[in-house]
């Protein structure tokens, strides 16, 4: 499906503000975050990393000057024990997710375009306007575009004791054949 793909959205704009020798407030970064490919050879899902803090919480972001948008957070850039992540996902049109959980509370934030939450039950919950927000308290879930172009939602996600259901701990998971 890749090479049917329209072209993917243009990367969205961070600005970073931070404080002078003086204390005063500044904007330290100012420029355009690209998405990359999230898992190889799934062409149709890509990802961008906002800012990842990794030093827990609370975190001493304040008083570094490394760009938490460089750092990497898990195998896949999602999820790490003591970390917040803030990233945004493209889906190409007609593309679905693998079924996947993580041990956190992800607050998710459609920006363009259609999705639909697809949960174990198979439930599907259609997103249609920009704004709606979906709170995953980790739940294994996946998530599909429904239409012709490009969606993009914006997701936080922090570190949680992973959900546990009858005794057993839900922690992390993909399921790369779902």
């Amino acid at each position: 499906m890749s090479g049917s793909l329209p072209p993917v959205l243009p990367g969205p704009r961070r600005i970073v503000t931070s404080h002078d020798s003086e204390g005063q407030a500044v904007v330290s970064v100012d420029g355009t975050i690209h998405s990359s490919v999230m898992i190889e050879g799934f062409n149709g899902h890509r990802t961008g990393t906002f800012w990842a803090s990794t030093d827990g919480l609370p975190t001493n972001d304040n008083n570094c000057s490394e760009d938490g948008g460089a750092r990497q957070v898990g195998d896949l850039g999602l999820f790490a024990s003591n970390t917040t992540n803030f990233i945004y996902s493209d889906l190409g049109p007609g593309v679905r997710t693998p079924m996947h959980r993580t041990p956190s509370i992800d607050y998710n934030i459609l920006i363009h375009g259609e999705l639909v939450l697809i949960t174990d039950d198979g439930t599907e919950t259609h997103l249609k306007n920009a704004g709606d927000v979906v709170i995953q308290k980790g739940t294994n879930h996946a998530w599909r575009n429904p239409g012709k172009e490009w969606t993009r939602w914006a997701t936080v996600l922090v570190d949680a004791k992973p959900a546990v259901v009858n005794g057993q701990e839900l922690g992390w998971l993909l399921e790369m054949d779902k």
